[in-house]
This record gives structure tokens, sequence and C-alpha cells, in this order.
């Protein structure tokens, strides 16, 4: 694709009551994130905009520190379950959900994301992750996480297996012909009978093959084994990168590692999420941001810097010191660790203020300004070769994705670097993705 033909993807993050860890205390903000009408109000507000999709993240384990309590992360929808009500309340949009492979089994992911893309016509898409937080093991039988290198083993025989079932039935297989009797044709149906080191997956799936041919893979590993089976199987990437010469490397990197797979950059969108909030003078902009950061109590930003460093129990140290040596985890976000590790070097900043600092993106590049500002700055890089789109992350829901979807994306559409209207109506067409051929057909 060329570079005058290439407009940005956006993607819309429905995180409960929004990205700030103190949205859920804010005054504009409904406080229970089980409140559906948030929800629809969103996707309603990012589909009227023209976003590709939305996107729900997930853990399958709630915090039970001692500063829970303080935090609106104990409960929240099931990611598939949500996306399912928001399809019948919206009609283009994407819908993206997280599923781990660590704490779930093939055929459970494989149906019910084929399921989602037949009741949303072709809208679905799964984002594959490995599972960072080690409580997760405790709810499914286990007393520690998988090491880090065997989940993604195991996560790249786990997509396999999904891939393989999505793929059990020809496009042409159910003739559903009333008058002869004859529901499927038997050459339409292949059996995956899959042996490997992980699973023994003996198929069909029991959905017929989706309107999308496979819902949309994503993906947001970073570290060096995640960057690999990003490049091998994933058709967008969402990351999180400080800056544009970091975003431009990692960029460069992944889009680099395509070829040897067989595939073209263009199979591949990388997304960088962004915090954003957005003001008619930038003062204003930060003014909004700052209203957060007070309701920020110091203990919960370092609860939440703890989780995203590997789930570490920093409530030992003092919050005016700086953040301690810690090993680099084998169980958590090994590329987040070395993030958050190097702001709080490059920055001198106290455990206290670390937390601060990332309670509103959570290591994303953060953007508060005029639309101008942000528009300027998503399209440095976008044309930058630094991302194919964004992830949006806004403060607090509804209300910041309104201030997006009414002030930035205008000017994006003004610049020419955004759709005005849907020209298709899969999640698939809206990336710039093909329908993937059946290679058992």
């Amino acid at each position: 694709m060329s570079d005058s033909s290439r407009q940005l993807s956006l993607g819309a993050f429905l995180m409960a009551t929004g990205h700030h860890v103190a949205a859920w205390r804010h005054p504009q903000v409904e406080p229970n994130p089980l409140d559906f009408s948030t929800y629809k109000r969103a996707a309603q507000i990012a589909e009227a905009a023209k976003f590709d999709a939305l996107f729900v993240a997930d853990s399958v384990a709630a915090p039970t520190d001692a500063i829970a309590s303080h935090t609106a992360r104990s409960v929240y929808f099931e990611p598939l379950t949500l996306l399912s009500a928001l399809a019948a309340v919206t009609e283009r949009i994407g819908l993206i959900a997280t599923a781990t492979t660590s704490y779930n089994e093939p055929y459970h992911v494989a149906r019910k994301f084929a399921s989602l893309d037949h009741l949303s016509a072709g809208r679905a898409g799964w984002n594959l992750v490995t599972s960072d937080a080690a409580a997760e093991a405790q709810n499914f039988g286990r007393e520690t996480h998988i090491p880090h290198a065997e989940r993604y083993a195991r996560a790249r025989e786990f997509q396999q297996v999904v891939q393989g079932l999505w793929d059990s039935w020809a496009d042409d297989a159910f003739v559903r012909d009333q008058q002869s009797g004859q529901f499927y044709r038997e050459q339409g149906l292949h059996l995956l009978d899959h042996q490997g080191d992980y699973f023994d997956v003996r198929g069909p799936l029991n959905v017929a093959r989706s309107p999308q041919g496979r819902p949309v893979l994503v993906q947001a590993g970073s570290s060096e084994v995640g960057r690999e089976l990003a490049a091998q199987t994933a058709e967008v990437v969402f990351t999180a990168q400080t800056s544009l010469a970091k975003a431009q490397t990692f960029y460069a990197d992944l889009k680099g590692r395509l070829a040897k797979y067989g595939r073209s950059e263009d199979e591949l969108k990388i997304m960088p999420g962004v915090f954003v909030v957005v003001g008619a003078s930038e003062a204003e902009a930060r003014e909004k941001f700052e209203q957060f950061q007070q309701l920020v109590e110091p203990e919960v930003g370092v609860a939440l810097l703890g989780r995203m460093l590997g789930n570490f129990d920093l409530s030992a140290y003092p919050l005016d010191g700086p953040l301690p040596d810690l090993p680099l985890t084998q169980d958590g976000q090994q590329s987040r660790q070395k993030l958050l590790t190097e702001i709080a070097g490059q920055e001198n900043l106290t455990l206290a203020q670390l937390g601060r600092r990332i309670a509103g993106g959570r290591g994303h590049h953060s953007l508060i300004g005029t639309p101008t500002q942000i528009a300027d700055e998503l399209q440095a890089w976008f044309e930058g070769r630094a991302a194919d789109g964004f992830n949006v992350l806004v403060p607090h829901l509804p209300a910041g994705l309104e201030d997006f979807a009414s002030q930035v994306v205008p000017e994006l559409q003004r610049r020419g670097l955004f759709r005005t209207d849907y020209q298709g109506t899969t999640l698939r067409e809206h990336l710039g993705l093909k329908r993937p051929a059946n290679p058992f057909f």
C-alpha cells in the first residue's frame, strides 16, 4: 500500500469506567463497572466516529491485596459476553476481545469467537494473550504461573489449533437443502485431528466458517518471543511505546520479521496505545488531567505499578524512595517491566511519583492538549512509520471518548488521514486485511 493511500486505524479501548486508575472517582463517571449503559454509549460514540474497532482487555483473577478495595478493577464484564451484547446495539464497528491461551482450551476459544463473528456479521477479533497475572494460576488448579517461555510455546500451538478449527468447514459446506434433506456436503468437512505437545483436539468445530473466514487475530506481546509470535501469526499488534523514536524502532523490527514467514508488511497492522486528554486549550486539557491525578491515592498508584512490573508487592518500600532494583520477571510482562524501569530512571522519579505518572496511560504514550496538537502527534507517528493506527485510551468513559470523537477525529478527517464513512462491513475490511482462504479446500 502506497503512503498516499494509507489511512490510519483507530481502536477504542473500553476499560471499565475509564483507563485512568482513579476514573471511577470522577464526578462525570458512573462508578459501577457493570453498568452496561456506559459501554453501550461508548460503543455508539466510537461507531458514529467510524472507529475500526472496540477493544476489551481482560484478566481472570481479581486483586485481593490491601489496596484492592480502593480500586474499580475487582469486578468487570467477561469480554465476549460484553461484546456479544454490544454487537446487538451496533452495526459496523469491530469487536475485539481478550482471551488467554494459558487458562482456556482451544476449542472453547475457537467456538466463542466464531460465534461472535456470526452474531456480528463479521466484526470479531481475538486478542491473544498468555496472561501476565500470577494470581490467575490459582483459579485454574495451579500453584504457580506457567513460565514465560512455556506460555509462548503453548500459545503458538494454541493459535494453530484455533485456526485449524476455524477452518473446519468449507465456505460452501452447508447447503441446507430442505427438499433433499442434505444439510452439509461431506466433502466440505475437514477433521483437524491435532496431536501436539500441549493439545490433542479432534474437531471439527461445531460452528460454520465465519463471515470473515477467521476472526482477526490480535496480539500485544513486545518481548522477543512475543514479537516473533506476532510476526508469524498476528494481524494486528497493540503495543506500548513512549516516544516516536522507540515506536519507529519497534515498528521497523516487527515489520522486518514478516518476510521470513512469507508475509508482506500490509498483513500486519501495528497500533500503539495512546492515552488522550483533549481540551479547547492546552491549559484546559492539563487542568482536566490534573482533576484525575488529584484523585490518585499514592498507595493505589504504587499497587498498580507493582502489578504492571510483574506482580511485585511494593508496599514495604518507602513512597518517597526510588524504585527498588527488581529481578527481571519470568512470569509477568517483561516488555512493560523494562519500559517502566526506564521511565523511573530517566525521570528520576520516586515510587509514589512513578505510580502517579502511570496512573493514566499505564506506560502508554500520553497526549494532553488541543485537537490540533493531538492530531499533529498522531500524524507524525503515522507518517513517520511508527504506527499504522492507534488504540485510543481515554481517562474516563464515555465522556473522554466523546471528547476525542467530537474534536480529534474531525481534525484527522480534515487532513485526509481517517475515513469519513465505513467502506466495508467487516473488521477485516475496516483494517484493509484480506479474507483468508481455507487451506483445506
